[in-house]
């Protein structure tokens, strides 16, 4: 009994953060970052970078625990925690794609009927679905 609680676990951990981390972004939107200042900090930095884990100089870190980023033009963006080994054994690292700004054609009306298009709306279906595959892993497990 104890090693299906122990598969249920590892199951919450390993969808939960996929759960709570969006990878594309539209221009405009805002990127959030919220750690413990001290303990960790965040460089942006090129593919290269985040790829081997190289860290920026010092100077260049953004450390007050509650970043908030614009995101003002489209393309990839990486980012990366800059203490001891956190990027290299860790992987506190990310990857988002910023998309072109939805733009409505001229002939529509200038108030959109739905909502516009945005990273959490995304993060709540892919959420929903990965939090119902979990639940029926579990299921699986317990019978």
């Amino acid at each position: 009994m104890a090693s299906k609680h122990l598969a249920a676990l590892a199951i919450f951990a390993i969808l939960l953060p996929a759960v709570a981390m969006a990878t594309e972004f539209t221009v405009g939107d805002d990127q959030v970052f919220k750690y413990t200042a001290g303990r960790h900090n965040v460089f942006k930095v090129n593919g290269t970078a985040f790829t081997n884990c190289t860290i920026p100089p010092a100077n260049e870190a953004l450390t007050t625990g509650n970043e908030v980023i614009t995101l003002a033009t489209p393309g990839r963006k990486w980012y990366i925690c800059g203490v001891n080994d956190h990027c290299a054994n860790y992987g506190q690292k990310l990857a988002i794609t910023v998309l072109e700004a939805w733009v409505s054609p001229a002939s529509a009306p200038s108030t959109p009927a739905g909502p516009a298009p945005s990273s959490a709306y995304g993060i709540s279906v892919s959420g929903y679905q990965l939090l119902m595959a979990a639940m029926v892993a579990v299921a699986f497990l317990l019978v």
